[in-house]
């Protein structure tokens, strides 16, 4: 193909240099003239491994040339890059006016073509702000099937650029609506067996990897602050620690859904947050852990109080399916607020039996909830027979089961991503989709 890649900075480099190892022909468009006299040299205008190499060899066969010119740019290629810079701005808020900037001179020049243009846009940027852009300049555009804009993320590391283009670690496309791409170019250039997502989705892929790559860094070092308090060695704890794949490194924690709880998480982040400020290690990232736990079991419950119904059936009281421990449970909290409220309360959990619960789980449940006994219900059907909205945080029913009693005006929360309870005929939604 012919491709312009606007933007000759880092990323605009890497993605001009490997797609010309690839065969394609590149037309690099930059505003600074040393960056476009670079890549007619065949030259990288930044520092990084084999790059030099790859454009002086795309140059050398005649693939190869750069222009200010973003007219002359979309003229001579089949889809545009976009890799220019999206800065900070002093308050902290993303600067997309270069974005902006490229994006109405890419959108005029197709409006000069006979043919239909692809645009690409792999700028890091905040969902939303694709289909902003194609709102403000290439509406048009796409309803008449002249462009088809796509965003691909970027996850290139500094140092291994190249060899991370060759072989990436992740690979995304964003579409309009999220369905595979019509066509073939973004696939063929970017998404090589890549994940389709919406614009939206696309643009967050980039931001939650960067937020946990620097959740890692801080998570990593304030335990090695700990470690230096206790006198161990934090670089071989941390070595340890990964070396579970069943739990620590694994997406086993990562879904979003129900807040932490039981009778350990809480327990023991609120244990070494003590310990810390005790002794003065400063330890901002742990310190934050149960408050952004209890901002998780806010929405929750706002999401709950804010549906206007005030028969609420809980599937699921325990932290977890397949247990009774109530310690620390995320629902107990949300039946003790429901209750405090005056709301009319029904609870299934296939797991609870209350003339076995002994020691601190009994304790807890006397303590928060005495009345238990009273809500619970022998079936599921019975609790959403008789409740308006439905809770579920466990998957402890048969859904065939419930099939006779769901009514079409019936909502459910589905609090951890049980996505078979769409199949019904209520009113379904995710806590987090």
């Amino acid at each position: 193909m012919k491709v312009a890649v606007f933007g000759l900075g880092y990323v605009g480099a890497v993605t001009a240099a490997c797609l010309g190892e690839r065969g394609h022909a590149i037309v690099g468009a930059d505003v600074q003239q040393g960056k476009v006299d670079a890549f007619n040299r065949g030259e990288s205008p930044i520092v990084e491994p084999e790059l030099d190499a790859l454009l002086a060899a795309t140059r050398d066969g005649g693939r190869l040339r750069a222009t200010t010119n973003a007219a002359e740019a979309v003229q001579a290629t089949d889809a545009a890059i976009v890799c220019v810079g999206t800065p900070s701005l002093e308050s902290g808020r993303l600067n997309l006016d270069y974005v902006r900037k490229v994006s109405e001179q890419i959108a005029a020049a197709i409006t000069m073509r006979a043919t239909p243009y692809v645009v690409i846009f792999r700028s890091t940027m905040l969902p939303g702000s694709t289909r902003a852009l194609a709102a403000d300049f290439f509406d048009a555009l796409l309803k008449s099937g002249k462009v088809r804009i796509y965003y691909c993320p970027e996850f290139l590391r500094e140092g291994t650029a190249v060899a991370d283009f060759r072989v990436p670690s992740l690979s995304v496309i964003g579409t309009i609506d999220g369905q595979a791409p019509a066509s073939g170019e973004a696939l063929e250039l970017l998404g090589d067996g890549a994940e389709v997502l919406t614009w939206e989705g696309s643009e967050l892929i980039k931001y939650s990897c960067n937020y946990f790559h620097a959740l890692k860094v801080g998570f990593a070092n304030e335990i090695g602050r700990l470690a230096k308090f206790a006198e161990v060695d934090g670089a071989r704890v941390m070595d340890v620690v990964c070396r579970d794949e069943r739990l620590n490194i694994s997406r086993y924690y990562m879904k979003p859904g129900n807040p932490f709880g039981g009778s350990c998480l809480p327990k023991d982040v609120s244990a070494l947050k003590s310990l810390a400020r005790m002794e003065g290690v400063h330890l901002p990232i742990l310190e934050s852990v149960l408050d952004s736990n209890q901002a998780h079991l806010d929405m929750l419950l706002k999401l709950v109080t804010g549906q206007g119904s005030r028969r609420v059936g809980l599937l699921g009281l325990a932290f977890k399916s397949d247990t009774d421990d109530l310690r620390g449970s995320p629902m107990v909290a949300l039946a003790e607020t429901l209750l405090g409220r005056g709301y009319e309360l029904r609870v299934y959990d296939k797991s609870l039996n209350l003339s076995r619960l002994i020691g601190a789980n009994e304790a807890e449940i006397q303590r928060r909830m005495p009345h238990l006994a009273q809500l619970l219900k022998p079936t599921a059907e019975e609790v959403v027979r008789d409740s308006d909205l439905i809770v579920a945080s466990q998957r402890c029913v048969d859904l065939d089961a419930l099939r006779s009693v769901v009514r079409p005006d019936q909502r459910v929360i589905d609090v951890n991503g049980w996505r078979d309870l769409q199949k019904l005929p209520w009113v379904y939604e995710g806590l987090c989709w």
